[in-house]
């Protein structure tokens, strides 16, 4: 019988046919892959290889806050500095007068030259004044022996004029008691904190008593001495020792 040789060659048949169709398809694994695939599992179920793997589901990003431009110019700007605590105002000053010479007195002798002397009046912030004078006073000097009766102007006062350079005659009151404020009268201006400087000069007639007494300054506003029956008022004085001898 011959039964068996065709057996054989079927079984053969058999066996090469898958290489047959992967080599006409030219993706080895696909068809294989794809008949796993597309036959139902025993179950019913897909199977486990055909199933994609679970991914676990990502978080969502968490929300950017919207930054407070009041708190970042606040956290960007430098602090303020402490203000300081305001300084007082300044206390108010007045008026003041000072007289000065060579030597710090006058010296003179009877009939001899003149010695100049100078006298300055410094403002303060307190007032000022629309007319302010510069007023001399002294008391008379006692002599001595042998001294002739002193004429009724012992001494010559005299004020260099800035403008022109002259020098021109000043009163000077010989008297034991003071003048009354409202009898002064003219002056000029003096601003606050201005200060001025005048030049006087003061001689010893030939004929008038020598001795010592102290030639006293005064600074005088004229416009506040108006209408007052008051006693000598007046906003600074100063004084300079004076002394008068005998030319021999």
């Amino acid at each position: 019988m011959h039964v068996r040789p065709r057996l054989l060659i079927a079984s053969a048949v058999l066996a090469a046919l898958p290489a047959v169709l992967t080599a006409c398809s030219g993706h080895p694994d696909r068809p294989a892959a794809a008949a796993r695939s597309a036959s139902p599992s025993p179950s019913g179920s897909e199977s486990p290889a055909a199933t994609a793997p679970a991914t676990p589901a990502s978080s969502a990003p968490a929300p950017t806050p919207t930054p407070d431009p009041t708190a970042t110019a606040a956290a960007t700007s430098p602090a303020a500095p402490a203000k300081a605590p305001a300084a007082p105002p300044a206390p108010a000053t007045r008026l003041s007068l000072t007289a000065a010479a060579p030597g710090g007195a006058l010296h003179l002798v009877r009939g001899g030259p003149a010695q100049e002397f100078t006298v300055t009046v410094r403002n303060g912030s307190s007032q000022a004044y629309r007319h302010l004078l510069v007023a001399f006073q002294m008391e008379p000097l006692t002599g001595e022996p042998g001294d002739l009766p002193g004429p009724s102007a012992p001494f010559a006062l005299e004020r260099r004029d800035p403008a022109t350079g002259a020098w021109r005659a000043v009163d000077l009151r010989i008297a034991t008691d003071a003048k009354p404020a409202h009898l002064y009268a003219g002056g000029t201006a003096l601003a606050l904190d201005a200060v001025r400087t005048d030049r006087y000069r003061l001689r010893a007639t030939a004929t008038g008593p020598t001795g010592s007494s102290p030639l006293m300054v005064y600074a005088i506003d004229a416009d506040a001495a108006e209408g007052s029956a008051a006693d000598f008022e007046h906003p600074g004085h100063v004084s300079l020792p004076l002394t008068t001898r005998r030319l021999v």
